[in-house]
């Protein structure tokens, strides 16, 4: 039997959507044939995506609110994603915040913000999304967005560091856990592409300076990011759980 990335019949639920690489996810689904909720803080931006996905190909598609620091607004999505597709069968958590700057000048306040988005979010909406699957004995399949930065280091980024070091962990963890439940718990982690939270940075010195810390000597485009979610998203990968997909140009090794 040949494997392949199509989503067709498959219904997702991707955090953060609301702009970067959490609407692109969703437009690439979309492509592949996925029915899709959408949910992220910003309504106004998901209520237009939502008509962008349909003219994709999406078979159905609707927008939630949704602040994953909030673990009853976590329930409360995962709910209303069921009911607008009629189940479940992968969720993306896309979900994460950034707080720039060395660590000695931050406060706990800052600390705590990134953990309760980038790593608290990630396991309530895992808990959440298994522990519907565990009750309908349905399969499941849970795409975590990590970073490169979950296995290395830079400066001036060392709460997002953490939290994301906690996410390829947390994959690992939880896919061992739900493997036997029939639910895969696979992680990607992208290397450097510009989005909202790192906007104009590659345009500075610093940023050309990390430019060419990377082998291919360019940041990502987000297309390079779609066979690797396609991947992982769909059945193609349905003896993967556990994994951690850098795509990052060669970073990781310089």
């Amino acid at each position: 039997m040949t494997l392949s990335a199509d989503l067709s019949g498959k219904r997702m639920l991707i955090t953060g959507a609301s702009s970067g690489l959490g609407s692109h996810f969703a437009r690439v689904a979309a492509r592949a044939g996925a029915s899709i909720v959408v949910a992220a803080r910003r309504q106004d931006r998901l209520e237009a995506l939502v008509e962008e996905l349909l003219g994709l190909g999406a078979p159905k598609a609707a927008a939630l609110a949704l602040d994953v620091g909030d673990g009853a607004a976590i329930h409360a999505c995962l709910a209303g994603a069921v009911t607008r597709l009629g189940g479940l069968d992968i969720l993306v958590n896309n979900a994460g915040i950034a707080r720039a700057g060395l660590a000695v000048d931050q406060t706990a306040e800052d600390f705590d913000a990134v953990m309760s988005v980038n790593l608290r979010g990630v396991w309530l909406m895992a808990i959440s999304a298994a522990r519907h699957w565990r009750e309908t004995g349905t399969p499941g399949n849970i795409v975590n967005i990590a970073s490169i930065l979950g296995e290395r280091v830079s400066m001036g980024t060392a709460c997002y560091a953490v939290s994301k070091a906690g996410v390829v962990q947390m994959t690992r963890a939880l896919a061992l856990e739900f493997a036997r439940l029939n639910v895969r718990v696979n992680a990607l982690e992208p290397g450097y592409f510009e989005t909202e939270i790192n906007q104009g940075y590659f345009d500075t010195d610093a940023g050309k300076a990390m430019i060419r810390q990377v082998p291919m000597r360019r940041i990502g485009h987000y297309e390079d990011l779609d066979g690797p979610f396609l991947l992982l998203a769909s059945d193609a990968s349905r003896f993967m759980t556990g994994a951690a997909i850098p795509v990052d140009g060669g970073h990781m090794l310089a």
